[in-house]
């Protein structure tokens, strides 16, 4: 099936990243939250969440904020990386992808998620610079130059990052910024990249699924996928869910190539976002308008939830319930066993970035003019007076 789009690709994870274990298990330290790619919280939320802060950018967010340590790191469509305060929303520092300070010179925007590690927080721009912030100072500490934009995320491999770029190149680069080596594809690679062991999996626009040995440094097996892909799978054992650009999501074992279903929608509208991946079900949003929850192993649909508006925004699961924003305005939580409405809140503009939830909180940004970023979590108390 042939079709208009921009591609993806994919690098699925089985083993934790190196330089990413520092950091603590409550966080969201990358797009959809660890190796597997399964945008699943290691954080609870509070029962009833409350808004706590609000924070303004005049391009708004499309990209997933990182949650580590009680600091936000948000990159946004105007050109900064954002630090803030996950308690007040206050900033802590700004880095701009560019040294010129003079607001009137344009700076590259952000779309891709931040990857945050003990030390660094590293995020590609829309100009094809992939940058290494200090993470406590905000201070620039290398930039590595590809040829086109990068809109995926930064994935760690035994200290050193593994960088997609609509240039068609998946690269190899060690932690003083400089390239060891780059793989070559068919075209754009466009969603953040995973790591399966010392195995990679790059699915794009070529509709090839290459499995690459990093060890080796070169594709082991070429598996023909018959489609393009946009959005990044999940990883759930030796099965990579995905949905597709025409209207479908897919299980497929990615050893042998072979699919284990196929799971269509009533409209073949196509899958920008992410999928959630618990034991028993796949939960992702589509440009239909819908979230579909479909049986992890059958490929049955358990339930549908609709909303007025397509669905970019990739969702986040947190013990029983998911959440997510829809281009309609709203953010979302649903009941994951029944997919009824148990929340909601009303951002008033396009909510396309994807959700982040840790240390007890959810982050989330709209996009569009003046667009916010907005935090939800439980407020504090006053003390009693004495």
């Amino acid at each position: 099936m042939k079709t208009l789009l921009q591609c993806v690709a994919v690098l699925l994870v089985v083993a934790a990243a190196v330089g990413q274990e520092s950091v603590p298990k409550t966080s969201w330290s990358s797009f959809r939250n660890g190796p597997e790619q399964r945008g699943v919280a290691t954080s609870s939320l509070p029962d009833d969440l409350e808004l706590l802060w609000d924070f303004k950018s005049p391009d708004g967010w499309l990209s997933t904020a990182a949650i580590v340590d009680g600091r936000v790191y948000a990159p946004a469509l105007e050109g900064y990386v954002y630090c803030l305060d996950l308690k007040t929303g206050k900033e802590i520092w700004k880095y701009r992808s560019i040294k010129n300070p003079d607001p009137k010179k344009f700076a590259a925007g952000f779309k891709a998620a931040p990857t945050v590690t003990k030390d660094a927080v590293y995020v590609g721009d829309e100009d094809g610079f992939f940058h290494a912030i200090d993470r406590k100072t905000g201070k620039g500490k290398w930039v590595f130059e590809t040829g086109a934009e990068i809109a995926g995320g930064a994935a760690v491999y035994k200290g050193n990052l593994l960088v997609p770029s609509h240039d068609a190149s998946l690269y190899f680069v060690d932690p003083a910024g400089k390239e060891v080596w780059h793989f070559e594809t068919q075209d754009r690679i466009n969603c953040s990249p995973a790591l399966a062991g010392d195995f990679t999996f790059v699915a794009g626009c070529d509709e090839h699924l290459r499995v690459i040995d990093l060890n080796k440094r070169k594709e082991v097996r070429d598996v023909p996928l018959g489609s393009y892909l946009i959005a990044s799978p999940a990883l759930h054992g030796d099965i990579l869910y995905v949905g597709a650009y025409v209207g479908e999501v897919a299980a497929i074992n990615w050893k042998t190539g072979e699919y284990v279903w196929r799971y269509k929608t009533d409209r073949e509208m196509e899958f920008h976002a992410s999928a959630v991946v618990t034991e028993d079900s796949v939960i992702v949003g589509g440009h239909d308008k819908i979230m579909h929850c479909i049986d992890r192993k059958t490929g049955e649909r358990r339930w549908i939830f609709e909303t007025k508006a397509r669905i970019n925004s990739s969702a986040a699961a947190v013990g029983k319930r998911l959440f997510f924003g829809s281009d309609d305005g709203n953010v979302y939580g649903l009941s994951m066993k029944t997919g009824k409405q148990v929340w909601k809140f009303t951002a008033g503009k396009d909510v396309s970035a994807g959700v982040a939830v840790g240390d007890g909180c959810l982050v989330v940004g709209s996009s569009g003019g003046n667009g916010r970023l907005y935090c939800f979590g439980k407020k504090s108390k006053p003390a009693k007076a004495k």
